[in-house]
């Protein structure tokens, strides 16, 4: 961490732009790949849900494998060269330009081959741009405010994912007209499924615009002054070196390896969780979006919350606790048959998703060696990917070979008991 920036006393608006990133990138997890646009390629592109789970699934572990290789290099060139917001600024505008894209993916299978192509940058492109996100926060603000500020960011993205998925509902979705009669047109008039297909281009509007706080007023690290070429080479080196000395880091790596379970178990159900509902319990677009609306403030609401208890008594505990949780909410959850039970332990599953994500960030934060924040936010997007294209490609294989989404879902419990249980070896800082 350079002199400047951690000498540097935060402002309230440099600290509520880092939030509003969060704020800005849920709409692309909510909309894209969590309860519309999943399930609108499954139902309406595929045809077919159990096909379509499995294309999709394949889509993100083809995702999940160029993340793997690309964060944990791009990092270390990020910390050698200095500057981040370059970096955020080109995987911020690629998430955007292939949201938009996906407005021309109309309700037939001859367009299922562009739509995940589509995705499969889109994600990887909002995953890179999240890893030098993450890495600007140690540099923000002191590790006595860690907890708290990572916590605010993502209670505060989960309501950014409420308010847009709202407005998803009211101005799209349901309305008989785009942009609430607009002209007078009818979405008919717009083309097949035009009402939904337009919901990316909502993402894409939502992502880019409520970014730009962040690039305004969030400080960036000073340029290192070497070029690219030169940064490049000597960030793959010290990486490398890195990996060979993982004994160094001992800690760092146990985290990273029970991290990256229980990430795993959390991004899948984020993944799949629409087109389960739909699925599984028959559920509609509009059904969808209202469940999802109301998983969104229980999440937040946890996300904030326990913000308090990571500074206080550690991020380890809040880990832990938020595992526990969510193990004991997914056995009676995959054995509902009933909507109304499924609703009671899917928002009990929610309100420790947060709690779990905000505290991870905020351990891999305190973690990090000084100087090596945006390598170490890589290997944290490394690892989770490394394991974390088992997540999905288990659920998809589980839900062909047993044509039944319930029994894909079943295999993310064992992701929450295994990060439960590799957690308990790791020894957090002393603050």
């Amino acid at each position: 961490m350079s002199e400047a920036i951690a000498s540097y006393s935060p402002s309230r608006r440099a600290i509520a732009s880092w939030c509003l990133y969060d704020w800005a990138n849920s709409a692309y997890n909510t909309i894209i790949t969590t309860f519309v646009f999943s399930v609108y390629f499954a139902r309406g592109v595929v045809g077919d849900p159990v096909e379509g789970t499995a294309r999709w699934g394949a889509a993100m572990t083809a995702a999940g494998v160029a993340i793997a290789l690309l964060s944990p290099v791009l990092g270390a060139i990020a910390d050698r060269a200095g500057r981040r917001k370059p970096w955020m600024a080109l995987f911020t505008g690629l998430t955007v330009a292939f949201t938009v894209a996906l407005w021309w993916v109309r309700p037939d299978p001859a367009d299922a081959a562009f739509a995940l192509a589509c995705v499969v940058i889109a994600t990887v492109s909002f995953e890179l741009a999240n890893v030098f996100y993450n890495a600007s926060l140690p540099g923000l603000v002191p590790p006595r405010l860690l907890g708290r500020v990572s916590g605010w960011g993502w209670g505060i993205g989960y309501f950014g994912g409420l308010t847009c998925l709202v407005l998803a509902l009211v101005g799209f979705v349901q309305a008989p007209a785009p942009l609430f009669g607009l002209f007078g047109l009818q979405w008919a008039d717009w083309g097949e499924q035009a009402n939904v297909r337009a919901t990316a281009l909502l993402a894409a509007v939502w992502y880019g615009v409520f970014a730009l706080p962040y690039f305004l007023w969030v400080p960036d690290e000073p340029s290192s002054g070497q070029g690219l070429l030169r940064a490049a080479r000597d960030g793959v080196t010290t990486l490398v070196a890195t990996l060979r000395e993982a004994r160094r880091y001992r800690q760092v790596m146990r985290f990273l390896i029970a991290s990256a379970f229980y990430r795993d178990g959390i991004n899948t159900i984020t993944a799949f969780g629409g087109i389960f509902a739909a699925g599984t319990f028959g559920m509609s677009f509009e059904e969808i979006l209202v469940f999802a609306i109301v998983l969104n403030v229980v999440a937040g609401a946890g996300a904030i919350g326990f913000a308090w208890m990571d500074d206080r008594a550690g991020a380890k505990p809040v880990i832990l606790i938020a595992l526990a949780g969510m193990s004991f909410c997914s056995v009676p959850l995959l054995l509902a048959t009933d909507r109304l039970w499924f609703w009671v332990f899917a928002l009990g599953l929610g309100l420790f998703f947060g709690p779990a994500q905000a505290a991870g960030r905020s351990m891999m934060a305190r973690l990090a060696p000084p100087g090596m924040a945006g390598e170490m936010f890589g290997l944290y997007s490394l690892t989770g990917r490394f394991v974390g294209f088992f997540g999905p490609l288990l659920f998809g294989l589980a839900t062909q070979a047993f044509a039944s989404q319930r029994v894909g879902m079943a295999t993310v419990l064992a992701f929450f008991v295994i990060g439960f249980g590799l957690m308990l070896a790791v020894r957090e800082p002393a603050r």
